[in-house]
């Protein structure tokens, strides 16, 4: 039966609310905190292995090939943290990425006709780097 002092249905007339929320508010805070500059130096180590990866990946076949080695270093990385938020972006300003990494069969905006198989780089990239990046964040917030 409820009571007004705790709304329970099964919980007994003479019982009263207790809450130890603000505590556990607390200690989720400060074991948020503590793991921020870990958490940040794996994020910070991860995207620059990324972007290495990427780079190799994208150095000739199964990736593009690489003639110039333009595309290749246009790759870059940036880091920032915003109070508790940790990120980091990789990435590159070259407009042949996505027609590279996804392939492109049609009439561009020229006109012209292409039939452009994938030649994935950034994907296999990633999924080759999740495992490892997933432990790294586990092992530095105490998971």
């Amino acid at each position: 039966m409820a009571s007004p002092q705790n709304p329970h249905p099964n919980a007994h007339p003479l019982a009263g609310t207790y809450s130890n929320a603000p505590q556990i508010a607390a200690r989720l805070n400060a074991r948020a905190a503590a793991a921020l500059p870990a958490v940040a130096s794996v994020v910070q180590h991860y995207a620059m292995l990324l972007e290495t990866r990427i780079k190799a990946n994208a150095s000739g076949r199964p990736g593009p090939n690489a003639p110039t080695g333009d595309y290749r270093r246009s790759w870059t990385h940036e880091f920032s943290t915003s109070g508790m938020t940790v990120e980091a972006v990789v990435g590159t300003n070259k407009p042949q990425s996505r027609r590279l990494e996804y392939g492109f069969v049609g009439a561009d905006s020229l006109g012209r006709i292409y039939n452009q198989p994938p030649f994935p780089h950034v994907g296999p990239a990633v999924e080759e780097i999740r495992p490892a990046f997933l432990a790294a964040v586990g092992a530095a917030v105490g998971d």
